[in-house]
């Protein structure tokens, strides 16, 4: 199916919710009613951190998964519950305030834009999207509508990757010119894709599991519940995953724009997985915050952490396994993932920056995952209700997942230089464009 034709069917289904849900939002006592879609491993975390809001109500769950569905129930048994994310939206429309989407990587969208045609806001999991026009189309309908959205990256909210991007904007290594950032995390497949089929389980719903993405047999533990990030019909693989946590910080702090040129380094695709390995060079047009142009490298798989030129620590530190390294004219700023201060290091040596970090008047350092985690959601339900705004909306989540994918479609042609025009939303190389989107179907 056509995207704009899916578009159509779902803003004709939500047709009856013609005033803006959000219409109570300066009522003091007014409570937030969410839904849920997907309750499950990272489903189940957003669940909690946004129940845990004071204010918060839970009225509807769903999930194609009749097992994690339960047990989510038990913890909210008053909520109503659902297989089928489309029914759900159409049945409590008019009781719901605000939707939480925690699906596969292939649904974000679908799920998204049914629940914002019905002028709800969004909480959506990260990457936002699958594709780049699924970006694009979600940005759009959440400023067309004048949303609340917030993209699920929590450590967006956390300590450290504020006090970052408050050092890299006060010029504390001067002009940025190189980011290297990486995770040696593998989601990716190097295999052949499976042959024949398995019974699909009572629990599960296949048909609803795929949704708009092309029809494919079961298998067990294949695809559900937690092998899809390796598969390219649903997830985005480690760029995906932890890429959109590990560049969001540089992004924000150097406040770029998408990409003009996306460079992969990997094995040929073989149209069912990701590399397992992959080093992404893109090139970024500058800011205030950067020189002329921008490098950016990332590295995922094994060896992803390995001590590369401009990654080497001082006293042969071990550098994380995790982290982003900001490399300016006056030194480097170093940023381990996660829940570690910045460290700033120039001429091979590390140097104090507590005066600084004093200068940001940000506090004490934070190092506590279950109140940091929260901070993130409860920004989200708080702006719903008319207090404050989301430090992640989709005007903003758009163009990070944009650049993600870029990177992601690269991996489809190893070793070539792609051009990217933004305002054209087209690559320069005619092949590329086949997998800025994909059709829907019928489900």
């Amino acid at each position: 199916m056509d995207k704009r034709e899916f578009l159509k069917k779902t803003a004709a289904a939500s047709s009856f919710a013609v005033l803006p849900s959000m219409s109570w939002a300066l009522s003091k006592d007014k409570r937030l009613r969410t839904a849920h879609i997907g309750v499950s491993n990272m489903g189940g975390e957003d669940l909690k951190a946004i129940s845990s809001h004071a204010k918060v109500d839970v009225v509807a769950l769903c999930d194609v998964d009749s097992n994690h569905l339960a047990e989510a129930h038990k913890l909210h048994p008053k909520a109503k519950i659902f297989s089928d994310y489309r029914v759900m939206l159409k049945e409590m429309g008019k009781k719901i305030d605000a939707v939480v989407v925690s699906t596969p990587d292939h649904t974000h969208a679908p799920a998204s834009m049914m629940a914002m045609n019905m002028n709800k806001p969004v909480y959506c999991q990260k990457p936002l999207t699958h594709h780049v026009t699924e970006a694009r189309a979600m940005k759009k309908l959440a400023s067309d509508k004048g949303l609340v959205t917030q993209m699920g990256i929590q450590v967006h909210s956390f300590y450290d990757y504020k006090l970052a991007t408050l050092l890299i904007q006060s010029g504390i290594i001067g002009k940025v010119s190189t980011v290297r950032a990486w995770s040696p995390k593998n989601w990716g497949y190097d295999g052949a894709p499976p042959t024949g089929s398995d019974p699909v389980p009572e629990y599960l719903d296949w048909n609803l599991w795929l949704g708009t993405s092309a029809e494919r047999p079961y298998k067990e533990g294949v695809y559900h519940p937690g092998n899809w990030r390796k598969l390219v019909d649903y997830g985005c693989g480690t760029l995906g995953d932890m890429g959109v946590h590990i560049f969001d910080t540089p992004y924000n702090a150097l406040q770029l724009d998408v990409p003009r040129t996306i460079t992969t380094n990997c094995r040929k695709p073989n149209g069912f997985g990701y590399p397992e390995q992959n080093m992404v060079t893109y090139e970024f047009p500058g800011t205030k915050y950067t020189t002329d142009t921008l490098k950016w490298v990332w590295y995922d798989g094994v060896d992803a952490d390995k001590q590369r030129e401009d990654l080497m620590l001082p006293n042969a530190d071990t550098l994380h396994d995790q982290g982003a390294m900001f490399i300016g004219e006056k030194g480097r700023l170093y940023l381990p993932h996660f829940q570690k201060l910045p460290m700033l290091i120039v001429d091979g040596e590390y140097v104090d920056i507590s005066k600084e970090i004093s200068a940001q008047n940000l506090g004490e350092p934070v190092r506590d995952y279950e109140s940091e985690g929260k901070k993130h959601y409860h920004q989200f339900v708080d702006a719903c209700l008319g207090e404050g705004q989301t430090s992640a909306p989709f005007s903003y989540a758009s163009r990070l997942t944009e650049t993600i994918l870029l990177g992601v479609i690269a991996g489809r042609f190893p070793n070539k230089t792609l051009h990217w025009d933004s305002k054209t939303a087209k690559f320069a190389e005619e092949e590329a464009n086949a997998f800025l989107d994909a059709p829907y179907r019928e489900f």
